[in-house]
């Protein structure tokens, strides 16, 4: 696998929307530095739902963006989504909590599945289409950044699987803000996943 892209975005107004949102990424050339907080440069407008250590980075998978190009019956380019780094040759579908992506010196550990928002909807021109993002089960992957550095588009990148009991992002997706049974509760609990679902799933009783 490789580096297909690299997208950041600057704070745009949405058509028809008061508010400012970073979820129009373009791809550049040349290397982009990865911190803590992500990849430098890149407008995160609402952090109460985006950004933060463990939604650094937010990838797709380019077999995933093949497979909406073709169901939207148009070409999804870098960035649409929103996404910061696509991936050649990874399917969103088999990837889990605490699965890694290295690409040199930077170290990426998968957290959770993205949740689509309206924002979203309106950057795809289309109101259903968090329904659509959602029936599909192919969420992008948001990632804490264990190791910084930077990222070059055509960069090789590594996967490496999580070791212990998975969490798809598929099945993160369909249990979001649903009670999980004791058994999946520790599963989720068992695996690296972001902060704010664990103190969720923690006050679960």
């Amino acid at each position: 696998m490789k580096i297909l892209a690299v997208c950041i975005g600057n704070a745009e107004k949405l058509p028809g929307k008061s508010y400012k949102t970073g979820i129009y990424k373009h791809p550049l050339t040349g290397s982009v530095l990865v911190d803590a907080e992500g990849l430098v440069g890149d407008a995160i407008c609402n952090r109460k739902h985006h950004g933060g250590v463990d939604q650094a980075v937010y990838v797709e998978g380019s077999l995933t963006l093949d497979w909406w190009s073709a169901t939207l019956g148009r070409t999804i380019e870098p960035g649409t989504f929103g996404e910061n780094l696509v991936i050649e040759g990874l399917d969103n579908t088999e990837v889990a909590v605490g699965d890694r992506l290295i690409a040199g010196d930077v170290v990426l550990e998968v957290t959770c599945a993205r949740i689509p928002c309206a924002t979203f909807s309106a950057r795809m021109g289309d109101p259903k289409f968090v329904k659509r993002y959602t029936q599909a089960g192919r969420p992008g992957l948001y990632c804490r950044v264990i190791q910084g550095g930077t990222v070059t588009a055509g960069e090789a990148v590594a996967l490496q699987r999580f070791q212990g009991a998975r969490v798809t992002m598929p099945e993160m997706m369909a249990t979001f803000g649903k009670r999980l049974s004791p058994e999946d509760r520790a599963r989720y609990l068992a695996a690296p996943i972001h902060y704010k679902l664990r103190a969720g799933l923690k006050a679960q009783v």
